[in-house]
């Protein structure tokens, strides 16, 4: 007779759990509060972006309905708390919109500082009032940019974007797109998925495979009014043995190569091709993620490495520092043994110290997304207002766009303040002159140059999970 033993102890806790239902139940309209309070402090949150246009609605409802509903409640902490949830969510939402008015009345530290962000977009109208005012520098092209629309629909939204620039008398957009090859083909399937680039390794030669996928790539790009891809990714592979939380990053199936000579041989044709067609490419994601074993969409992560032990890392990076055509990306880990502070994209240490002065690094510098976990709850105009300070050229807010507000408005009272130099942004200003070429030399690059008869990409050597190496397009989430 096992049976009723078996069963004894599911119902006693079963019945534990009505129990302590039952006690609690009393509580809910409080929980429910606390929960509305938090929600309300935390305003527009990138997590809550999916409720954007009804968040700040939604939160006034539930506490306006809990203060005419609340029956029995004892005492008056939930009138309190729903009062609470009130007046933080009127005053988050006033704060957030003097700011937006701030930064769309163009004063001039507002121009002088947005025209180092690259800001993704969910209202075309919106991003085009940005461009014409000088308030940004570039834009990031997204799936959802592309949903049900034909690549002459999209380049034509471009194309009027730049004739407004030309109009306004301002420097061309920068429009980054992230289109590495493999799983990571963000501009898939309006342009074609192309295998990931370690499927090119053990092909014969390799540097001019890697230009002529390059140029293959290039050409779809700069057809749609891509001028800055952000690829390729440079970090050392790990094996999922070694980073079994690569879920969200999923570097195993991104990278090139574990060997750092074979991944600076790739990425160098990859440039090269990528140039062929007025296409700037971005070495990511410095200071590399191979090692680390957190994921920075949601969580801070640090490299306790010394710079010695990372030599073999940074060896794409220092190898390509120098190469025309490539900005570094840099991501959002922190380099204890040299900024234990700070994540890297906003370290004067690493990027003044580190990369402008002993790599004697001049070229462009661009963060990962200011919108993920790592950096975000710092604050995202501190973090913003630090990265220009210490000498990086684009700030790149693309998940959530209506961030850029905050970290223009933050960059800009920085900027009067005197803690982000005017000689940076000078300084920074005439990098990015150097680094795109005229919008008229990439239409002559498009239609002059011919390229070769497309070439086939095996990919016996990619990672087993890219969905790319049996030719699928992959999207990656």
């Amino acid at each position: 007779m096992k049976l009723p033993l078996t069963i004894r102890p599911a119902g006693k806790a079963a019945g534990l759990i009505l129990i302590l239902f039952l006690r609690l139940l009393p509580l809910l309209p409080l929980l429910f509060s606390l929960l509305l309070l938090g929600l309300a402090w935390h305003l527009k949150h990138p997590l809550m972006v999916w409720l954007r246009h009804v968040e700040t609605p939604l939160l006034l409802a539930f506490a306006m309905a809990g203060l005419i509903w609340r029956v029995g409640f004892p005492g008056r902490l939930l009138v309190v708390l729903l009062l609470a949830v009130i007046a933080v969510t009127l005053l988050r939402e006033g704060e957030y919109q003097m700011q937006r008015a701030a930064v769309l009345s163009s004063g001039e530290s507002m121009q002088a500082v947005g025209g180092h962000f690259i800001v993704g977009y969910t209202d075309f109208a919106e991003v085009r009032t940005l461009a014409a005012r000088g308030l940004i520098g570039g834009i990031y092209l997204a799936r959802r940019n592309l949903r049900g629309r034909t690549l002459a629909e999209v380049a034509g939204d471009i194309a009027a974007l730049q004739a407004i620039r030309r109009r306004a008398g301002l420097p061309p957009l920068l429009v980054a797109g992230d289109q590495e090859g493999g799983p990571v083909s963000h501009l898939s399937p309006l342009l074609e998925a192309m295998p990931p680039l370690a499927s090119l390794i053990g092909a014969g030669d390799l540097a001019w495979r890697a230009q002529r996928y390059g140029a293959q790539q290039g050409q779809g790009l700069s057809a749609l009014g891509v001028n800055l891809n952000f690829g390729p990714v440079v970090d050392l592979r790990p094996s999922k043995a070694d980073n079994p939380h690569d879920r969200l990053t999923r570097l195993s199936a991104r990278a090139i190569a574990a060997d750092p000579a074979t991944v600076g041989t790739v990425a160098a044709g990859y440039i090269d091709g990528l140039s062929e067609r007025g296409v700037r490419a971005t070495l990511k994601h410095f200071p590399g993620l191979g090692r680390v074993r957190q994921d920075t969409h949601l969580r801070p992560v640090r490299l306790n490495e010394s710079p010695a032990a990372l030599a073999a890392d940074w060896q794409p990076f220092r190898q390509l520092a120098g190469h025309p055509g490539a900005a570094i990306m840099l991501g959002h880990v922190t380099l204890a043994a040299i900024d234990p502070q700070r994540a890297a994209s906003h370290s004067a240490a690493v990027v003044d110290g580190l990369l402008r002065s002993e790599w004697d690094y001049d070229g462009v510098l661009i963060t990962d997304d200011l919108n993920m976990g790592a950096v975000y709850d710092l604050g995202i105009g501190r973090v913003a207002s630090e990265a220009l300070a210490a000498g990086v050229d684009l700030v790149l807010v693309s998940y959530d766009p209506r961030q850029v507000y905050r970290a223009i408005y933050a960059a800009a009272q920085a900027l009067e303040r005197g803690e982000i130099p005017h000689a940076r942004l000078q300084q920074s200003e005439r990098r990015l002159a150097d680094f795109i070429p005229p919008a008229e030399t990439r239409a002559e690059l498009r239609t002059n140059v011919k390229i070769a008869a497309p070439v086939s990409f095996r990919s016996p050597d990619a990672p087993a999970d890219s969905r790319l190496a049996a030719r699928k397009p992959a999207h990656a989430g």
